[in-house]
């Protein structure tokens, strides 16, 4: 008996010491980037200035390509951490084929983009989309920087960095990384999320900016306080663009409903929140597609009809600008937990 009271002991003192160790490393490695970095961009091709006043978006949280339809996530309650590699491959090779058929949109937004992470099995995604758009530049503002993750214990994440990534067919002048002040608190902000927007500006032909922003915003934020946060710098930074005349493009992943959605299949398991139209200024335009989903739970791997789905990707837009179009693509979830949302505008 007192063999097995040692043994628990020295095990108890090295689970301790192992807890220890890893809060210790990554708080003194946390990544604690400035408010404002600029960036730059990178591609084979330049670009000339933009030439016309109508234009197509697309946003797209590409999930890490780990979260394809055979996948569940441990985050959402499922149990996979890592998925395997040929899915991985098959999922990014589903992306690379879906973007490179999408000739016609003048910029893409895309969220979780791998730079290089063990969930990934080290691809580098920005490169990779690079490869299928190369009449295109981008710029990259990494969110996610965290040499190991330790959840779970039984099967680390291990290493991640990710992040934004933007890609235009048109030339920039101006590209930022600027964080957002809504960070989880000490030691879960350690391995977590460092949230920002990636905020770009192209020149248009009668002189003022179009002013381009990919945004993700927090997730299993389950008070809603985080993103509201978020939305009131979000809103404060483009009523000052808007305000000098400019137009203003905002899309990505908000982790929450656009004003007014009803899910098709209300669910008491999930409490999704609603953004409000109160978050924004008169005559902003919240634009979404409510008759498709974007985003899937990844409780289980995915089941037409029976997985919760709901819409959380979609965009905000300045006054001066007409919807001409916006239509989620229904893929079936087959490569992402996220789907892809096209946006046809006309600035005025």
């Amino acid at each position: 008996m007192k063999k097995a009271f040692k043994l628990i002991a020295i095990l108890a003192l090295c689970a301790g010491l192992y807890v220890a160790g890893v809060l210790i490393y990554g708080t003194l490695n946390d990544f604690q980037p400035e408010q404002e970095i600029r960036l730059s961009t990178h591609g084979k091709k330049e670009l000339a200035p933009l030439d016309t006043n109508r234009l197509t978006f697309l946003i797209w949280n590409i999930g890490f390509t780990g979260l394809g339809e055979e996948t569940d996530f441990f985050y959402d309650g499922g149990k996979t951490v890592i998925q395997d590699e040929k899915l991985v491959e098959k999922n990014l090779k589903g992306i690379q084929n879906f973007v490179k058929n999408q000739d016609d949109v003048d910029v893409f937004l895309f969220q979780e983009v791998d730079s290089s992470a063990k969930r990934s099995h080290r691809v580098n995604h920005i490169e990779a989309l690079a490869e299928v758009l190369p009449d295109y530049r981008h710029s990259f503002a990494i969110n996610y920087n965290v040499d190991f993750v330790p959840m779970p214990l039984i099967e680390p994440m291990g290493g991640v960095v990710s992040g934004l990534a933007s890609y235009h067919k048109y030339e920039t002048t101006d590209q930022q990384r600027i964080a957002f002040p809504s960070q989880f608190s000490w030691p879960t902000g350690v391995f977590f999320l460092d949230r920002c927007y990636l905020k770009e500006r192209m020149k248009t032909k009668n002189g003022k900016d179009l002013v381009i922003y990919n945004t993700h915003c927090s997730a299993y934020d389950t008070s809603g306080t985080l993103v509201a946060k978020e939305v009131e710098l979000l809103m404060s930074d483009a009523r000052i663009e808007f305000e000098k005349g400019n137009y203003v493009v905002i899309g990505g992943d908000w982790n929450q409903c656009p004003p007014n959605y009803q899910p098709k299949s209300p669910s008491n398991e999930y409490n999704e929140y609603v953004l409000q139209n109160s978050q924004i200024d008169e005559n902003w335009q919240w634009v979404a597609d409510p008759s498709t989903p974007t985003n899937r739970k990844l409780t289980t791997p995915y089941i037409k009809g029976k997985s919760y789905t709901s819409v959380i990707d979609h965009y905000l837009l300045s006054p001066n600008i007409d919807v001409l179009q916006v239509k989620t693509i229904d893929l079936d979830f087959k490569f992402s937990d996220h789907q892809p949302v096209r946006l046809d505008i006309l600035l005025k």
